[in-house]
């Protein structure tokens, strides 16, 4: 539609400045000169609406230009401030994230030291289990020797009373 009417717009032009150009032009025997425009019959408010539905035409263009622009300079906004939450999203779950990295570092040290007192405890029962077990060994000897020497003060104790 644009198209359609600036080329009307330009035909209507060309009609009206070739044929009131070639009326106006004067003869070679006279040279004389003439300033005076003839109206032409209909041309000029073809022409003037041509011009105004070209205005109309621009002032549409530039409105839709001007509304683009603002969807446009709107879409940046609301992307940026969507960027910026995003942002302040990944900033919050970063730190979260190093705040339970440290959580956790702080447990497994926890239990680490945790570990390394109950292998400490453990060695240190089974060094109590082996010293008790060797005193039980040398208690059960003495018992044996005990029994033994008991039984020979029993055979003395015999052989001097028969």
């Amino acid at each position: 539609m644009a198209y359609r009417a600036n080329q009307q717009l330009r035909e209507d032009i060309w009609d009206y400045r070739y044929t009131t150009a070639s009326a106006s032009l004067p003869d070679e025997d006279e040279k004389i000169v003439s300033f005076a425009r003839r109206p032409a019959k209909g041309h000029g408010t073809t022409a003037l609406s041509l011009m105004q539905q070209a205005a109309d035409m621009f002032e549409g263009m530039e409105n839709q230009a001007r509304e683009t622009e603002a969807r446009a300079q709107s879409l940046c906004k609301s992307a940026t401030e969507r960027l910026r939450l995003a942002e302040k999203q990944r900033d919050a779950s970063e730190r979260a994230r190093r705040d339970l990295i440290n959580e956790f570092n702080g447990r497994l040290e926890e239990m680490s030291k945790a570990m390394q007192r109950a292998e400490k405890r453990i060695v240190s029962a089974e060094d109590h289990a082996l010293a008790a077990e060797f005193r039980a060994q040398a208690a059960e000897a003495q018992f044996h020797k005990a029994n033994r020497e008991l039984a020979a003060i029993e055979d003395m104790i015999r052989k001097r009373l028969v």
